[in-house]
C-alpha cells in the first residue's frame, strides 16, 4: 500500500477547469469568456510592444549575469513599483516609510503579506483575528489568508444582486460592527469579480470608518491603468487611504497591465508609520521569504524595472495599457448596445458602469449551464465574464447567445 493511499483527489481550480473543457470543446462558433487574461480582437495573447523592446534591451546588456537577487528583490523594480502605487508625489515616500517586498505574483504578495500579519500584527501569533473579504471576491483571497493560518474569515457585504452594484449599506453596517484591529482586503480598483467599485466619496467615508475603528487596510492592486486606462485615476483610493494616515499593505500585480502573466511578477508594498517601523518589519518579510522562495526570479522584475524608471519606455507602456483597457470599454458599450437592441428581459446598465476585465453580468447558474452546454459559451458559475474574450466578430453571437438563456431559462 503507498503512503499517499488516502490522499484524496482535491477538485479542480474551477477557471482552469473551464479553460481545460473549452480547448475540448469542437464547436466552431465556442468562445472562452472564463480566463482572466488580455486577448486581442483577434482573441489572441498580447505582448506589449514595449514589453518586447526591453526584452531586446535586457539581452543586449552584457552588464547582466544570473547572481541571485537581494532575498527582497531586485531595488530599483521595487522603488519604481510602490512610486507607480503611490504617485510620484507621495510624501509618504518622501518621508522613507515606504518600502517593497518582490513576490511571486500578486499571490505572492498576498501571501508574504498574509504570513506577517498572522505572525506579528497588533502582537504575535495572531491566528484569531478577523480577515474580512469581499462577498463575492476573489476565490484565492480566502485560500490565501487560510493557508497562512488565519481562523477567523469573514465576508463583508458588497455585491447587490438585486440592483446589481454596490450594496453600500451592507458594507459599512459590516465596517462598524468589525472588531477594532480588523484586516480588510479591499480591492484598489476593478474589483473581482464583480467589476465595481466604491466612488471617491464613498472611499472617503469607508475610510472614516476604518480611521476610527482602527481597522487595517490590505489592498489588492491587480489592475492599476488597465481598469481606466490612467494610472492614477486607478490607484486614488489607495493614495487617499495613505494621505489619511493609515498604516497598509498593498499587493501589486504586474501580470494584466504588463500581460507577464508566466513571468509572476508581484510587489508587496509596505507603508508604515515611519522608518524605524518599515525598517523592523521589512527585516521579517526577509526572513520569511528565506524560508518561502529564498530569492526572486530577475527576468521580469526587471522588464518592468526597466520601463518604469525610463520616462520614454515609461510613456510607451501607458499607450500600451491604454490600448488594452480602450479595447475592454469598447467591448462593454457594445454588448449592452447589443442585448438592449435584442430586448433582452432585464437591466443591462451595470455592464458599462463596472470597470475593469470582468463583468458580473447577473446570470444565475442555470443561464450559465445553458450557455456553455448548448451554446458553447464559457463562462464562470457565478456569471462573471472576462470582457477580453468578447470580440468584433464573436459578439453577436454572445448577445444572441445570452439572450437566448435569459429568455429560455429562469
Amino acid at each position: 500500500m503507498s503512503i499517499f493511499s488516502e490522499v484524496p483527489q482535491a477538485p479542480p481550480v474551477a477557471v482552469f477547469k473551464l479553460t481545460a473543457d473549452f480547448r475540448e470543446d469542437g464547436h466552431p462558433l465556442k468562445v472562452n469568456l472564463g480566463v482572466g487574461a488580455y486577448r486581442t480582437d483577434d482573441c489572441q495573447p498580447w505582448v506589449l510592444p514595449v514589453v518586447k523592446k526591453v526584452e531586446r534591451l535586457i539581452v543586449e546588456d552584457e552588464g547582466l549575469n544570473h547572481e541571485y537577487l537581494p532575498i527582497l528583490g531586485l531595488p530599483e523594480f521595487r522603488s519604481a513599483a510602490s512610486k507607480v502605487a503611490l504617485g510620484d508625489d507621495s510624501a509618504a515616500i518622501e518621508e522613507n516609510r515606504v518600502g517593497g517586498v518582490q513576490a511571486l505574483g500578486g499571490t505572492g504578495a498576498l501571501r508574504i503579506g498574509a504570513e506577517f500579519l498572522r505572525r506579528w500584527y497588533n502582537g504575535v501569533n495572531n491566528i484569531a483575528t478577523p480577515i474580512y473579504v469581499s462577498a463575492p471576491t476573489w476565490e484565492n483571497h480566502n485560500g490565501v489568508f487560510n493557508d497562512a493560518g488565519f481562523k477567523d474569515i469573514r465576508p463583508y457585504h458588497y455585491w447587490d444582486a438585486a440592483n446589481r452594484g454596490l450594496d453600500f449599506t451592507g458594507l459599512l453596517d459590516d465596517l462598524e460592527q468589525a472588531p477594532e484591529h480588523s484586516i480588510f482586503v479591499l480591492h484598489a480598483c476593478a474589483h473581482n469579480p464583480t467589476g465595481t467599485d466604491p466612488t471617491q466619496e464613498e472611499w472617503k467615508t469607508i475610510a472614516d470608518i476604518m480611521k476610527r475603528k482602527k481597522l487595517f487596510p490590505f489592498f489588492d492592486s491587480a489592475y492599476q491603468g488597465f481598469a481606466s486606462g490612467n494610472l492614477d485615476k486607478d490607484a486614488w483610493a489607495i493614495r487617499f487611504f495613505v494621505s489619511e494616515g493609515f498604516e497598509l499593505f498593498i499587493a501589486q500585480s504586474f501580470s494584466k497591465n504588463f500581460g507577464l502573466y508566466n513571468e509572476r511578477v508581484g510587489n508587496l508594498t509596505v507603508v508604515a508609520k515611519d522608518n524605524e517601523n518599515l525598517t523592523r518589519t521589512l527585516s521579517q518579510m526577509e526572513k520569511i521569504v528565506r524560508t518561502t522562495w529564498s530569492n526572486p526570479p530577475s527576468q521580469g522584475a526587471r522588464i518592468v524595472s526597466k520601463t518604469l524608471n525610463c520616462p520614454q519606455l515609461f510613456a510607451e507602456w501607458k499607450g500600451n495599457v491604454k490600448t488594452m483597457a480602450d479595447r475592454v470599454l469598447l467591448m462593454r458599450d457594445q454588448l449592452k448596445a447589443k442585448l438592449l437592441a435584442l430586448g433582452t428581459p432585464g437591466t443591462w446598465e451595470h455592464i458599462t458602469q463596472q470597470i475593469g476585465m470582468f463583468s458580473f453580468t447577473g446570470l444565475n447558474p442555470k443561464q450559465v449551464e445553458y450557455l456553455i452546454k448548448e451554446k458553447h459559451v464559457y463562462l464562470m458559475a457565478s456569471g462573471r465574464i472576462n470582457m477580453c474574450g468578447l470580440t468584433t466578430k464573436n459578439i453577436d453571437y454572445v448577445a444572441q447567445s445570452i439572450h437566448e438563456a435569459v429568455t429560455k431559462v429562469q
